[in-house]
């Protein structure tokens, strides 16, 4: 009696399988592939159908993208909104990888400007800013922090691009969680398309005193760099 091996002749089949008898399939096609007795075009068909192939900057794009770090900071009642996300049954922010609120600036790369910023305010803000990782992000959220909104007068800063560099705007008075989170997408998508270009070239500032620092290039005459 002569005995022959068969490879098994079968799709790939949804898990968990319709029927019992497909599960015992997709086992002696597994036994097949660990003894070696798989075609070469199956074995290849198999393999691709398995295995995902991309760069390194897309890999670490994507997950820049989708765990960004809040920092842990609110100015005023568009905080109340920027809390509601966090952890609600309705808008959880979790969905998105942005649930991790961090209490120091060294652990954060995404600041929420939640509420009108004060001229008092504004350079507070920015040593906070320029404490937090590289590459990071703004999100300027309402229209107090976007261009003041109602407040048009001395004592508030006219729009927080004035001393920061604004990746994304959420508009409203205040928006309400769902737009902080079309926000936060918007943010994520242009992390993904944009992975290396950081708020230096999207601006032009190669003039600061880090860049100078990390270069060792000369300082422009007249003291300090612009």
């Amino acid at each position: 009696m002569e005995i022959r091996r068969q490879p098994l002749q079968t799709e790939p089949q949804a898990f968990p399988p319709e029927q019992p008898g497909e599960l015992r399939v997709r086992q002696l096609r597994a036994r097949q592939l660990l003894r070696g007795e798989i075609e070469d075009s199956q074995l290849a068909e198999y393999v691709e159908s398995r295995v995902g192939l991309t760069t390194l900057e897309k890999a670490q794009n994507w997950a820049r993208a989708n765990a960004p770090w809040p920092l842990t900071f609110g100015l005023a009642c568009c905080a109340i909104e920027m809390i509601s996300v966090v952890g609600a049954p309705r808008n959880d922010a979790a969905r998105f990888g942005a649930e991790v609120f961090r209490a120091s600036p060294r652990q954060a790369d995404m600041i929420i400007l939640s509420g009108r910023v004060a001229m008092k305010m504004a350079p507070v803000i920015r040593r906070i800013y320029d404490q937090m990782l590289e590459p990071k992000w703004v999100i300027s959220m309402g229209a107090c922090a976007s261009s003041a909104g109602m407040f048009n007068n001395y004592a508030l800063v006219q729009g927080a691009d004035r001393f920061l560099p604004v990746d994304i705007y959420v508009p409203g008075c205040p928006p309400r969680p769902e737009a902080l989170l079309h926000g936060i997408n918007r943010l994520q998508e242009k992390i993904k398309g944009q992975p290396d270009l950081g708020w230096r070239e999207r601006y032009r500032a190669q003039g600061t005193e880090e860049v100078w620092g990390r270069t060792g290039a000369e300082a422009p005459a007249g003291g300090a760099p612009r």
